[in-house]
């Protein structure tokens, strides 16, 4: 029987490179490996995002992204998490079993507080609404990056307090799946995210992508001194793309010197171009097309609302509340 696999994904601003090594190319594969639930996680981004306009935008924009990358509906059930109103109520269930001592651990709230980002309710209870999403559905493989393990791990210590208060084993246990990709860099060296502003956009094309590749910021070493390709930010963006004999190709210029950044860039912005480019063309024909996109989300919704009504069902049933 197939695992069923779980992922959120938040509407936050346009997807990029390092989403796509990152997460996102393990999610469009693991459609064929299991049985997997994708949802656009708008209750979270409220957490960040409270202009209205801009999360219904940013919302669809994530449905076409993914459709566009290559989700197949056939093999995958793509969602609108406040298309499933239980997961909130189950949210208030599992907070009824849930100390304060756990949330108050989280790396996610430490890190904003420590930032000095206010304290609001909902970022405190991220990790529960969290921990509804991914038990409500009965997940079993939660693929995360490193940084997000710890909310798994909180998600797994609920579904036992909850199981254990009313001694019914009411939710499977989630294990976290690594994703194997690197950390990928940004234009400026640091990890590629949107809040250090140095991104390169997936789907950006023509002048727009080639003015932030040619801007990757690189040392001033000659152009005929012989370079280190390991830690160069345009060879390691390069081997995302490249096959084994390109990337060794291109280390042998870097360590042989007479081959200069500007060389390499171009060949980096050309690889961009080819693998994304049937990508842009589907997101075009998806963007001229958003009632196929709305169809999809619904049913991906229905689907979704199934299974999440048989557990939440138990889980009152458990509680007392029939």
């Amino acid at each position: 029987m197939q695992k069923r696999i779980l992922s959120g994904i938040q509407p936050s601003g346009k997807l990029h490179i390092g989403n796509y090594f990152g997460a996102i190319h393990q999610h469009i594969a693991l459609q064929d490996q299991g049985e997997a639930f994708y949802f656009i996680a708008n209750y979270h981004a409220l957490t960040t995002l409270q202009d209205a306009a801009k999360l219904r935008e940013l919302t669809l924009d994530v449905a076409i992204d993914y459709l566009a990358l290559g989700l197949s509906p056939e093999k995958a059930i793509l969602f609108r998490q406040s298309d499933v109103p239980e997961v909130t109520e189950l949210a208030w269930l599992l907070s009824t079993v849930t100390g304060m001592g756990l949330l108050e651990r989280a790396h996610s709230y430490k890190d904003k507080i420590a930032k000095n980002i206010a304290a609001k309710v909902g970022l405190f209870t991220y990790p529960v609404l969290m921990a509804a999403d991914i038990l409500i559905y009965q997940s079993e493989i939660v693929p995360v990056g490193a940084d997000q393990v710890q909310h798994i791990e909180m998600t797994q210590d609920m579904a036992g307090y909850f199981n254990t208060t009313y001694n019914q084993v009411v939710f499977k246990r989630p294990e976290a799946q690594l994703n194997e990709t690197a950390r990928v860099p940004g234009t400026d060296g640091q990890k590629m995210s949107k809040s250090y502003g140095n991104t390169i956009e997936i789907f950006a094309e023509g002048n727009a992508l080639k003015k932030v590749v040619m801007g990757i910021i690189t040392d001033s070493t000659p152009v005929e001194a012989p370079k280190n390709p390991d830690t160069n930010v345009v060879f390691q963006l390069y081997t995302l793309f490249a096959t084994a004999e390109e990337k060794q190709e291109m280390r042998e210029r870097f360590l042989a010197g007479g081959y200069g950044y500007g060389e390499a860039k171009k060949s980096l912005l050309k690889k961009i171009d080819e693998y994304f480019a049937p990508i842009r063309l589907k997101r075009k024909e998806l963007v001229n097309d958003k009632a196929y996109v709305e169809e999809v989300l619904s049913k991906g919704a229905i689907k979704a609302r199934e299974e999440a009504t048989k557990t939440l069902k138990a889980a009152r049933l458990a509680c007392g509340i029939d």
